[in-house]
């Protein structure tokens, strides 16, 4: 026990001590022998009892309490079964353990806090936006602008109507993703032919890629089993989403490439444009509610910029996963899995 191993080395160096005082004062070798063993039994036992009463018992009890809080028990409670002969390399194993687990939870506390920071300045100025163009808006129709220019009035008030609808997608977005969020928004599995579904929402798009000047395109295989088990509306939500950021970050004349790809249990769904893409450093965040790149507000690009969120919860509420792949110039890919058909 390195306890009691501590104390005999100190009890062995002040005998030596005491022996050596008694050697150089030429006493008998003897004697010498006599005082050296009887000045380790007394130092042996002194050093135990201040070692026991003042030290040892402190630093179990600190093993006790350390031991008690990892657990999450009460501080009052013992843990008498699970202190072991070695508390003080315990305790020193358990301090360092903690101090690197409550680094964890500061550096996680601070990336909060700032995460907190970004997404109230995200929501603010998401809101302020549509909300200061509709005041502009008004205050000019106020003004006398309807009797002066009936024509520019009826043009202030549809792009008024148009920020309403902005506002309007903003709070439905806030809503799904909360009740995402917070688990009440129900996921409807059935079984559907996912190849008739990304038609559908192709076709939905059709006219938005012909304003853009993107071409969708599905690579259709027939040997690929199509039928998976999700929520149809949902999916759909997750594919429109897709396709539509596809759209609005895509060049002129370029083309979004939508593939199937059967794998044991699931279908991998691959959507790949060749658009301005994303550098480095903000792919690791494009999923985080509100978040945009500094290039994507420099082309003012509409949406709530809650899409890539929705999406992301809408499949992790499947029990399935989202990745993208992306190259700044270059495009991007976003693939994400969904469960066959059982």
């Amino acid at each position: 026990m390195k306890f009691r191993s501590l104390i005999f080395l100190n009890a062995i160096l002040v005998a030596s001590a005491i022996a050596l005082v008694s050697f150089l004062l030429r006493l008998e070798l003897a004697e010498i022998i006599v005082i050296f063993v009887s000045a380790a039994i007394i130092s042996f036992v002194i050093f135990y009892i201040l070692m026991e009463r003042y030290v040892y018992s402190k630093i179990k009890i600190i093993y006790k309490l350390i031991h008690n809080l990892k657990l999450g028990k009460d501080i009052k409670e013992t843990l008498a079964e699970h202190v072991s002969s070695d508390p003080i390399g315990d305790v020193q194993k358990e301090v360092r353990e903690w101090a690197r687990d409550k680094k964890k939870e500061i550096d996680a506390l601070k990336s909060q806090e700032k995460y907190r920071r970004e997404f109230l300045s995200n929501i603010s100025h998401e809101f302020k936006t549509p909300l200061f163009a509709i005041q502009g808006y008004i205050d000019a129709l106020q003004d006398g602008l309807i009797e002066e220019d009936t024509n520019l009035a009826n043009k202030f008030l549809d792009k008024a109507t148009n920020n309403l609808d902005r506002l309007s997608y903003l709070i439905k977005d806030i809503d799904e993703i909360s009740k995402l969020e917070s688990g009440e928004l129900s996921i409807n599995f059935q079984q559907f032919d996912l190849s008739i579904l990304i038609h559908e929402v192709i076709e939905s798009l059709e006219l938005k890629a012909q304003k853009h000047k993107i071409k969708l395109h599905f690579n259709d295989k027939p040997k690929i089993q199509s039928m998976v088990n999700a929520d149809r509306e949902k999916v759909r939500q997750v594919l429109a989403n897709l396709l539509s950021n596809s759209i609005k970050y895509g060049k002129e004349n370029g083309e979004t490439e939508i593939t199937l790809f059967e794998l044991h249990d699931q279908v991998l769904i691959e959507i790949s444009d060749d658009g301005i893409g994303i550098d480095e450093e903000n792919l690791p965040r494009i999923f985080e509610r509100f978040y945009r790149t500094e290039k994507s507000r420099a082309r003012d690009i509409g949406g709530s910029g809650l899409g890539l969120s929705i999406v992301k919860h809408i499949l992790e509420a499947h029990q399935q996963t989202i990745s993208v792949q992306s190259k700044e110039g270059i495009g991007s890919t976003f693939s994400f899995t969904l469960g066959k058909k059982r």
